[in-house]
């Protein structure tokens, strides 16, 4: 048992950058209380004990402001960060380090016996307020954002946001984005641009429009150069100038700030292809 709570305070630090040291999270940490308290009325509940298992379980949502159906299974490391108002139904199946934050419900869709509510894998992120409903599985790794409601099948290592939940990236896409985030930096770089924004774990619309804009860009200047050549080649004189820099000043009136600070909390111009 003690060894199960070192192990769930291990996971604090993991995964809190707010958790200073050991007793400050065994004293101010509702999300770990609540989960010890469930693994007792989880024990009572299959032994029968039925009655004093949902007493306790009470006694927890008083005492914690967290819902734990004591018929829920939970993993090793769950943590439910700051905690108030989650509710986990009576076959809810949650794996091994999965995070919760406030507001989040594993509920039910249906009044008839069985199973009726969510399985988490490994690894799972539930941001705040968001709803999981019904007997479905959210994949190994998968991140559901904030206030989403998700009904249907979620696969591993995927992103899903929205009323009703959809998925914005997978794990295919994920690959696909890492390759396509090279290809573009490269093209960044002549145009002196440093599309900074555009990350794996970012699916931001904006960021990859301008990302799809600056591949169409390259195209039309690759175009250009080679009609330049040819008609240079045949005894033309054009495209003699280098094209003009994109620098910060340019922007100085658009609202964007110009400067963006590197790892090492350096200042640089955004358009700074160095960066």
């Amino acid at each position: 048992m003690f060894e199960r709570i070192k192990d769930d305070i291990r996971g604090v630090f993991h995964r809190d950058p707010a958790a200073r040291n050991t007793f400050e999270v065994l004293t101010n940490y509702p999300g770990l209380h609540a989960v010890w308290l469930h693994r007792i009325s989880h024990k009572l509940w299959r032994m029968n004990w039925k009655w004093l298992a949902r007493s306790l379980s009470t006694f927890s949502r008083w005492l914690t402001g967290i819902e734990i159906h004591p018929g829920a299974t939970l993993g090793r490391r769950v943590f439910i960060d700051h905690g108030m108002g989650v509710v986990i139904g009576e076959t809810a199946e949650i794996g091994d380090d999965v995070t919760l934050y406030h507001g989040v419900t594993l509920g039910g869709t249906s009044w008839k016996a069985g199973k009726r509510h969510p399985t988490l894998e490994r690894n799972v992120v539930v941001g705040a307020g968001a709803k999981v409903l019904g007997p479905i599985t959210i994949g190994e790794g998968a991140k559901v954002g904030s206030n989403s409601v998700v009904v249907k099948d979620t696969p591993a290592g995927a992103t899903v946001v929205g009323i009703p939940g959809r998925i914005v990236l997978s794990a295919v896409d994920k690959d696909e984005i890492e390759r396509t985030s090279k290809k573009r930096n490269q093209i960044a770089e002549k145009y002196g641009f440093d599309a900074y924004a555009v990350a794996p774990d970012n699916p931001d619309p904006v960021a990859n429009a301008m990302g799809v804009m600056l591949e169409h860009m390259h195209k039309m200047d690759a175009k250009v150069e080679e009609l330049c050549g040819v008609i240079r080649s045949l005894g033309g004189d054009v495209c003699t100038d280098n094209l003009h820099s994109i620098t910060a000043e340019d922007f100085a009136n658009t609202g964007i700030d110009p400067f963006v600070r590197d790892e090492a909390g350096d200042s640089h111009e955004a358009f700074d292809p160095k960066i």
